[in-house]
């Protein structure tokens, strides 16, 4: 009987961490980023390499961060939403197009439809790197100040938009 006890505490104790981690929600990952500036960047936009969006242009605006890819299957799950989203007119909604192909970019879009303002090309994924991306999609909300406000890991949902991107958009800019 002795010889049991450890073995059962041992798995007592592995399903208390299975019951803490099945409550927690993986869309809410904290990031140290939360209440920091944003990086800045300027890339080559996905339509036009020969233009280029620099998030200084941003500054004194919410707006509204969407890294994505067109290798990233719960990006196209999230697509319609973030379609629906983008109609709001809430917040611009910009695009960063990370660790992909510009020519499968530009064909994703056309063929899904394009919810972005403007799509930021970061091809080897420095960009998303410094905003402590490691997982496509990921979405952001930037303030006026430009820091970070909100960050949603996974495909957004109209849930997720209507219970978490809206009421922060809409506080952020009656502030």
């Amino acid at each position: 009987m002795k010889r049991y006890i450890v073995p059962l505490g041992g798995f007592a104790v592995l399903l208390v961490f299975l019951g803490i981690g099945l409550r927690l929600k993986p869309q809410e990952i904290p990031s140290p980023l939360i209440g920091k500036h944003a990086p800045e960047f300027s890339l080559p936009q996905v339509e036009d390499a020969g233009r280029t969006f620099n998030s200084k242009d941003m500054a004194g605006k919410v707006w509204v961060l969407n890294v994505w890819a067109s290798w990233c299957a719960p990006c196209r799950a999230e697509h319609p939403a973030l379609l629906e989203f983008s109609r709001l007119a809430a917040a611009p909604v910009v695009g960063l197009n990370y660790n992909d192909v510009r020519g499968d970019s530009q064909k994703w879009l056309r063929e899904f439809g394009n919810p972005y303002q403007v799509s930021a090309f970061d091809g080897d994924g420095k960009t998303g790197i410094e905003f402590g991306v490691y997982g496509v999609p990921e979405t952001f909300v930037i303030d006026k100040q430009g820091q970070i406000r909100l960050k949603l890991t996974g495909p957004l949902t109209s849930e997720l938009i209507r219970e978490k991107l809206l009421p922060i958009i809409r506080e952020l800019n009656h502030v």
